[in-house]
């Protein structure tokens, strides 16, 4: 296998079931779409590594909906790593990729480029929010930074707003491959059991700050399948998850042949960015023309620069604030 050139599987999500045990799932690769995210910004590798980490969780997340317009994660904390935002845009017909695109907020000075990002968080939450567009409601659904990394969180956030237990296993980080130059790469396996009927108990969960658990919402066979199928995922290993020689398919054959797995068609995923000057315009229709004239440089113009793919913005303050909005 030449390992410099774009591999098929790469920057796709697979759908996939296993019939035996009624659990659903998906493989995530991406490649060429985290080097479009990270190289718009110059982060220092504890961060690009949460970047990455949410990227892939959303990539996993994103394509478990029927998504209309978009989904998107956000991670706050009061720690040196402020802020990791990501939105995954669903495909607006079919046949066409799925679009990512993601950044982050840090304090520079505060961070420890030694150690692990996670910890440098601090205390926050875990965000996931859904936007199906025009007509309407946005969701919000949080959970604490819990649980030693954002997977945890992320599974977490699934125990405790939706009762749907959640595992993740993943994999991330800049890969050396021949024929190619150093580029980021991630993988990774989402498990998930639909919860028995009956609810689950009013006293709240089992883990810490009495959240939920795969435990408080599973019982008896479910259980018992929920508990095998994540024995077996235990068993995967890193250079399994993040590729190259590995397909998604026989991953899976290797991690669960006995649990009938069955692949649907894989989402294809890009780097996309929805900006635009007229978002720009929509978003100063806030500030009066007075705000504006202080936001004007000395040429005569109001710049904007997108936090998440870098494009730069020259705009005529004449055509901003909510009295320009009408006429200029």
């Amino acid at each position: 296998m030449t390992l410099g050139v774009k591999l098929a599987w790469d920057d796709t999500v697979l759908p996939f079931q296993l019939d035996v045990s009624g659990i659903r799932g998906r493989v995530a690769r991406l490649d060429g779409v985290l080097d479009q995210v990270l190289k718009q910004h110059a982060y220092p590798p504890v961060i690009g590594a949460l970047v990455a980490e949410t990227a892939l969780l959303t990539a996993l997340i994103g394509q478990t909906i029927k998504l209309r317009w978009k989904l998107s994660i956000q991670v706050r904390g009061k720690g040196a790593a402020r802020l990791i935002a990501t939105d995954y845009y669903g495909p607006q017909e079919p046949g066409e990729p799925a679009r990512i695109r993601a950044y982050a907020s840090f304090d520079a000075d505060r961070l420890d480029p030694e150690a692990p990002g996670f910890g440098q968080i601090g205390e926050g939450y875990f965000a996931v929010m859904l936007d199906q567009g025009q007509g309407t409601l946005p969701y919000q659904g949080f959970t604490p930074i819990v649980g030693g990394s954002l997977s945890a969180c992320a599974e977490t956030y699934f125990a405790q707003s939706e009762q749907i237990p959640t595992r993740f296993a993943l994999t991330y980080g800049q890969s050396v491959e021949p024929g190619r130059p150093v580029h980021w790469r991630a993988g990774g396996v989402m498990l998930q059991h639909m919860p028995q009927t009956g609810g689950v108990a009013a006293e709240g969960g089992s883990a810490e700050g009495g959240l939920l658990t795969h435990a408080d919402i599973l019982s008896g066979v479910a259980s018992d399948d929920w508990t095998r199928a994540n024995l077996l995922l235990d068993t995967v290993e890193e250079i399994e998850l993040i590729g190259p020689s590995v397909t998604p398919s026989d991953l899976l054959v290797r991690l669960f042949h006995e649990e009938g797995p069955r692949v649907f068609e894989a989402q294809p995923v890009r780097f996309g960015c929805s900006c635009s000057a007229d978002k720009v315009r929509n978003t100063m229709s806030i500030y009066s023309q007075k705000d504006i004239g202080k936001m004007t440089a000395e040429n005569g113009m109001v710049t904007a620069d997108c936090q998440f793919c870098g494009a730069h913005y020259e705009l005529d303050p004449t055509t901003l604030g909510f009295e320009g909005t009408h006429g200029g």
